[in-house]
Formats: structure tokens, sequence, C-alpha cells
């Protein structure tokens, strides 16, 4: 009866907006609720869609659609010749939003940037903690506090990033949504009023939408920034109804009460494709979809137990049943449309006698475990219980108990981090940035073991690779380190790959302008509707 009124307090609230007078207003029926408003601290895209890419900009944006950077609220930059200073020439005269809970008397500076990073580097900065369990995962597992060693302000429109050794991809992860501006000034205001955790509460940042209301597991509301630098939106407001169930969502959209949705049921695309209200788009996703052992317990450990589990996957017959085929059966931890995947990788081949043997010669009878199954929709994964499921009927074939568990999405997210998880972590990632080292070093690096690393898995000759891969600008060197990488990732089997996915976005006619992003971000700036 809960979630029945929750729903039913979402849908008359967007109807209440969307009869606005006049207001251009856009509903996007979102998926899950935001871990919060503070996209530093979070790694999950649901709280990006609603933070990040609403209420903030970085010093670089990705553009529209693509993997390619280009100015935010930085103009310009220069790398030095080492590789170790990038500096940064910030916009004149960018406004902060002005909301019902502070208006700013100054505009973006070099001090914003300074805090909004010292934050997440320096254990010693008073907002390092200031949300219980801050952990900072994508700074953190980027191994950004060891080698960022100073952020410094040049003039109060120019900040210089030092580097203790040089980072391939440091530009590149500075267009992330953990690199969002805040407002030093706001911040400091909710420092000395005594409500620091405001700041993951009640969003402030430059970007195209300004927060007006969040009721939890329901709806935001968002209006346009007025003061936008790039120029007012043609959206007056925006609507997030957070909707979980993917078929619920699908119907809302047929009937109008919301304009674009996120990760239909794949035995629902033929039917939205049919409908002439709607376009569908769909692109290759920029992402992977995984099993992770907890590889610190036993006999999780050990990597003939990990590949014996493995070879009793029919990843196939996952692929059929939650993406109807739109999807494919995954090898490496990078998919196939990213640079340095590496093809001559040979797959864990899927037999069930093979599986049994292996698991026997390992020593390992009668084994319970445990998989985890993710309670929402992700483009990596459609439906994580009925991955779930046919795991559980496969393991049973070669005498394996598995107890399917599965929490609310952020504890899931929170709780599967821990180095004493028990059991096996079904997740997934797509990619931030284009660049290799997002999937290998952020999910897989010994740096973040504890946090994205959901297998806690820390092997020296793949962290080598991978770090050594950081600190060269030659793409050739490299690709051939990644491709190395992916070897020595398939031999100790962390993860069972699951697949590569398909992305669709069911979109109503109404909408003009809006895009896939290949990041697997909804963004909504530059989008228009027509009534």
């Amino acid at each position: 009866m809960k979630k029945l009124a929750t729903l039913l307090a979402a849908t008359a609230l967007v109807s209440t907006f969307a009869l606005a007078a006049q207001a251009k207003t856009l509903v996007y029926c979102s998926e899950a609720s935001p871990e919060g408003f503070d996209p530093a601290l979070y790694t999950g895209g649901q709280t990006f869609d609603a933070s990040s890419r609403t209420a903030y900009n970085r010093l670089v944006e990705f553009k529209h659609g693509g993997t390619e950077l280009e100015p935010g609220l930085a103009e310009s930059w220069t790398i030095s010749p080492d590789g170790l200073e990038y500096t940064f020439k910030l916009r004149a005269g960018v406004k902060f939003q002005t909301t019902e809970y502070f208006t700013p008397s100054r505009d973006l500076n070099a001090d914003d940037v300074i805090f909004s990073f010292e934050r997440q580097l320096k254990a010693d900065h008073p907002w390092h903690k200031y949300v219980e369990g801050a952990a900072w995962e994508y700074a953190a597992g980027m191994g950004l506090p060891e080698n960022v060693k100073a952020v410094e302000k040049v003039d109060d429109l120019t900040v210089k990033f030092v580097l203790n050794k040089p980072e391939a991809p440091f530009l590149a992860n500075l267009g992330m949504d953990f690199a969002s501006i805040m407002s030093k000034e706001y911040a400091d205001k909710l420092q000395a009023d005594g409500k620091m955790g405001q700041l993951n509460q009640m969003p402030l940042g430059t970007g195209p939408f300004t927060f007006v209301a969040y009721q939890p597991d329901a709806v935001i509301r968002y209006k346009a920034n007025d003061t936008y630098f790039k120029g007012k939106e043609k959206i007056d407001d925006l609507v997030f109804a957070i909707t979980t169930d993917a078929a619920v969502r699908a119907q809302k959209l047929k009937a109008g009460e919301c304009h674009v949705m996120p990760y239909p049921n794949a035995a629902d695309v033929a039917d939205l494709k049919a409908d002439s209200n709607l376009n569908v788009i769909e692109q290759p996703g920029l992402n992977v979809a995984y099993l992770a052992y907890n590889t610190t317990q036993a006999p999780f450990d050990k990597p003939e137990v990990r590949k014996a589990l493995n070879m009793a996957i029919n990843k196939q017959a996952i692929v059929d049943a939650v993406f109807q085929g739109a999807a494919q059966p995954a090898k490496n931890p990078i998919p196939p449309t990213m640079w340095s995947y590496n093809d001559k990788v040979e797959d864990d081949k899927y037999d069930v006698d093979a599986a049994k043997a292996a698991l026997e010669k390992a020593g390992v009878s009668g084994l319970k475990m445990k998989i985890w199954a993710m309670p929402v929709s992700r483009p990596y994964m459609l439906n994580a219980r009925r991955a779930a499921e046919i795991m559980q009927a496969d393991f049973a074939k070669i005498g394996v108990e598995v107890e399917i568990v599965s929490y609310e999405w952020a504890e899931y997210l929170d709780k599967s981090k821990a180095k004493d998880r028990d059991g096996a972590v079904m997740l997934g990632w797509t990619g931030d940035n284009g660049d290799p080292d997002n999937f290998l070093d952020t999910l897989l690096g010994c740096n973040a073991v504890g946090g994205n690393n959901r297998a806690q898995w820390c092997n020296k000759e793949f962290d080598d690779l991978v770090k050594k891969a950081k600190v060269t600008s030659d793409i050739a060197e490299r690709t051939k380190l990644y491709e190395e990488a992916q070897v020595v990732f398939k031999r100790e089997a962390p993860w069972a790959t699951i697949d590569h996915s398909v992305g669709f976005t069911p979109v109503s006619k109404k909408v003009i302008g809006y895009q896939m992003d290949p990041l697997g971000i909804h963004r909504f700036d530059g989008v228009d509707i027509s009534e």
C-alpha cells in the first residue's frame, strides 16, 4: 500500500505540474531515487541525472551525445610539457543560482573550484566527512588524493592543478560528475549555520536547472535557471517522476504522463516502437554488467573456483531472457566499442561438466553462496532478479546452492562495498569519460578496494599495468598495456562478465532535441517540448 500511495502521490504532483499555466514542463520518469544531491559522494547514474547534470557544471564538459570534451566553466586551459600542471581560465560573470534558501552575493571564482576538490582530496578538510560514511568513491578510486599535489589559486579566475605524476586521462576525468563545482559561499553559510548536511539535500550550482523541491521516492522539481551562462533553457519546469517499475514507466509514457523514460523492459520495446506518439532511440552502450566475487573470502579467493563458476553461467540465456537479444555476452571488463578492447582474449566457455569437474578439482563441494540482485533497472542489466534466477539454476547444475538477496538501491550500493561482504554482487558500469582507465582502474584497481572495486581484488600485476598506462600519453603504448591487463583479468577472474547491452530510450514525439548519451547520462539542457 505504501508503494501505491507513493505512486499516486507522484502522479498527482506530476499532473499538477503539467497543468501549470503556459509553462513548458518536461516530465522524466526516472528509474530510482537519488542517493543524495552531492554528485561527488556517489556513483549511481540516477544520482548524477538528478544533480550534476541538472544543477551543476564542471570545468570541462562532454558534448551532447559523445565523449568529446568542450569548455565548461573554464573557457580555456593549458597543460605543461611535462604533464604535471593543468591551468584553467574560468569564465567571467558566471552566476550561481538564486533559490529560496540562498542568494549568492558574488560570481563563480577560483575559491569555488578549490573548495570543490579539496574537500574530496584532503582528509583534514572540514567538509571531508560532512556526510556520515563519506568515501568520495570516484576521487579515491582513481587515486586523486595521492596524485593531486595541489589545487592553487593563480588569481580570481585562474586555477592550477599540480600533479605528482602525469595522468593521461586527467582532463577527461575533470568532465566527470564527481568534478562538479560547488559554491563555497553557500557552503560557508551552511557551515556557519550548523547545517552542512543541507549541501547534499538542497543543491545550488551554476547549471541549467535550479532545484525547487524533492518529495522522497516520488518527485523532484526543478525550474530553468534564469541566469544560466549558456542562456535560459527552453523548458520552464523539469520534473523527475520517480517510477521504479519499468512497466509502469512505459504505461505513463504511453498515457502522456511523462515525456522521457529510461530502461524499458526488453519485452516492451516492440510495443513502444509501434506507438505513433513515441520515438524509441537506441545505441550500443558503453557498458558492462558483471558478477563480482568477494576475492578475499574463501573459496572465492581461489581463481580456479571463480573460473569454475564462470564456466557454469549460460550468458547467452541471460541475454535472451533479459534483453530479448539486445545485448551480447561479455568476455572483457570493457565494452567492444571502447579503444584497447582485446578481442584475442578467449572467454570461459559455457560447459557444465567442465565447471563441475573444475570445482571438484579445487576441493570445493556443497558450496552455498549468495548472489546479490539489484532492485532497479540499469542500462547494463534490465532485470537483475531474472538474471540471478538463471544463474541460480546454472549453479545448481554443478552442486552450488544459491540464495538471491537484494536491498533498497542506496543500501545495496553501500553494503556491497564492504570488504567482508558475503557472496557475489551483480552490478555494472557505464563509462564516464570514454577512457579504458575509467573501467580498469576505477573498478578493479587496488585504490578502489572498499569502494568501486566490489570484488575487493588487488592484483599487483594488473594494477601495475593500468597504473603505468595512466602516466603515458602514447595511445599505442596505453593500448598495449590495457590489452595485457585484460589478459590478467581473464586469467584471475575476479568477475563473471555478463553482458554489454544496447540502450533504448523511448521519448514522446513532442520532445525536441533530446539525445541519448553514450556515457549513460540523461540530460535535459538544450531540450525543448512542443505543446
